[in-house]
């Protein structure tokens, strides 16, 4: 089969190779899934160039990157259905813990990794359900139904945040949205009903405007530059769900605002979310899928040779949606 892989830590053109290697076969719980598209996320950049904390090799000899994908299961292990062959799928946790991710015309993984696809949902869209989102899923409604509640959703242009103001909205909540002033045309479309500038210095005075009580729930995607502007605007006993903080790993907070106000932090990462918390977000996600009201962003797909390329751009700041990878 095709595969891209990396070996060693670096620039993805340095380090990421395309070639042939031996197709897998799924054993006793696998399946084996012939490969459509694949999801490239910024955590699949970051870890092919050795950024996460304390790693300074590879885990293994070498790497298939990408945890995300969508395909069909073309074979079963010992003690799988065989009727789950032929059946369209979606990938989670591909590269996780493991050596072999999606980027790869094939993938042997447990089986209840490959979730089946609602047949109204295309292969393209699929492929955007693991990492983005699970997050968005997970954050949105992580502390329960959002019905009646305000949310705060900043970056509600990136793919987490996109599909999070979709999700939010669809779950029947006010949706609060910060952007950069070019993208709010595209987030309010989503179904924000107020989307403010993250770069205008009175952008706390705004969202008090709209919610004066304050915010029920905040889905943050940059935890430390937003703690303080968190702290004036969250309602007490209200949620941080914060997913990432890239731009400041070690925040200061305010410590007393949120003292006084009993804020609670509620850390997401997507890939040890236990099984049953995971099966309510997938029944979330699918739900909004099959009523019309979920449509994740895709802003381009590259050939797999194109890997790096693909790792390029799911860094670029300002991109619409989600980066797949071409498997056919």
């Amino acid at each position: 089969m095709q595969a891209a892989w990396y070996s060693r830590f670096g620039a993805a053109e340095d380090v990421l190779t395309f070639g042939e290697i031996d197709t897998p076969s799924p054993g006793p719980g696998e399946v084996l899934v012939r490969l459509a598209f694949c999801g490239v996320n910024p955590s699949d950049a970051k870890a092919r160039a050795g950024a996460r904390p304390g790693v300074t090799k590879p885990a293994f000899a070498r790497i298939i990157p990408h945890s995300d994908g969508s395909g069909v299961i073309e074979a079963v292990g010992d003690g799988v259905d065989a009727t789950r062959v032929g059946q369209r799928v979606w990938i989670w946790n591909g590269q996780w813990q493991r050596p072999f991710g999606t980027a790869a015309q094939y993938i042997a993984l447990p089986a209840e990794q490959a979730v089946a696809l609602p047949d109204m949902v295309s292969l393209e869209v699929g492929a955007t359900l693991g990492i983005p989102g699970l997050t968005a899923a997970q954050t949105v409604f992580g502390g329960g139904d959002v019905a009646g509640r305000t949310l705060l959703i900043s970056g509600g242009a990136g793919a987490v945040g996109h599909t999070a103001v979709q999700l939010a909205k669809a779950g029947g909540a006010t949706v609060i949205a910060t952007a950069s002033a070019h993208a709010a045309d595209r987030v309010a479309e989503a179904g924000a009903d107020h989307v403010f500038d993250y770069a205008d210095p009175d952008l706390a005075q705004q969202i008090r405007s709209v919610a004066p009580e304050g915010i029920d729930r905040a889905v943050e995607v940059e935890f430390g530059r937003n703690a303080a502007l968190l702290a004036e605007v969250m309602k007490p006993l209200g949620t941080i769900a914060t997913y990432g903080s890239g731009k400041d790993m070690t925040p200061t907070l305010p410590f007393g605002p949120f003292l006084f106000k009993a804020l609670k932090i509620d850390i997401s990462l997507i890939y040890i979310l236990p099984l049953p918390q995971r099966q309510a977000m997938i029944a979330r996600l699918h739900d909004a899928l099959e009523r019309g009201a979920l449509t994740p962003a895709i802003d381009r797909i590259l050939p797999l040779a194109d890997c790096a390329a693909a790792h390029a751009a799911v860094m670029q700041p300002g991109r619409a949606g989600a980066v797949l990878l071409d498997l056919a």
